[in-house]
């Protein structure tokens, strides 16, 4: 089925929950409200004639500085060889929609590695938890506005230093103590590039 007669089928069954239809974007995409996305995506697995049975991708993009977060939904159906995609847009502040994870299993880790990137929340969730940071980490990477948090339990966070010239040590003599033993093991550069000998330190 093409995407046109998929939107044409969501129209029908969602009305105004499905807001928009961009069919001349290389991957067709329908923008379907947050409220609506675990209804719409059941739908799309469950119906005969679409039988989705694939999360292809789950993936979260940051419209700019004081707009809405993104999740845009990569589906395809093995019996059918169809695709399509769906997005929808949350508030930076207390975003969040219903998960998709007991729908389509990739969803689970999909999920999780958005909420860790850009702070979205996915209702009913599983196992809700950051899975690329650790757990107590600030903020949330992946953001346009995003800024690095200094410190984390009192090492320095290496953040803009030049590790291929190794002098981030003098360019910043204040960093943290696993970054200055780390660099304790690295080589001394001459002006070549090469490593130098310790004789000529």
């Amino acid at each position: 089925m093409t995407p046109d007669l998929i939107a044409d089928k969501l129209k029908a069954r969602f009305g105004d929950k499905i807001l928009d239809f961009a069919k001349d974007s290389i991957n067709p995409v329908a923008k379907i409200a947050p409220e609506a996305v675990y209804d719409v995506c059941k739908f799309l697995k469950d119906d005969p004639e679409l039988y989705f049975d694939m999360c292809h991708n789950l993936s979260g993009y940051d419209l700019g500085a004081g707009k809405n977060l993104v999740v845009i939904y990569h589906l395809f159906s093995f019996k059918h060889r169809h695709w399509f995609a769906l997005k929808t847009e949350v508030p930076r502040e207390d975003g969040h929609i219903p998960t998709v994870s007991f729908l389509w299993r990739t969803a689970d880790w999909h999920e999780r590695e958005v909420y860790d990137l850009f702070g979205i929340r996915f209702d009913g969730h599983p196992d809700h938890r950051r899975i690329l940071c650790p757990d107590d980490w600030q903020g949330w990477p992946l953001r346009k506005d995003y800024v690095v948090q200094e410190y984390y339990h009192g090492i320095r966070v290496p953040y803009k230093e030049d590790w291929n010239n190794f002098d981030t040590l003098a360019a910043n003599p204040e960093r943290g103590h696993f970054v200055f033993q780390f660099e304790k093991r690295l080589p001394v550069v001459g002006d070549n590039g090469k490593p130098v000998e310790k004789s000529n330190q």
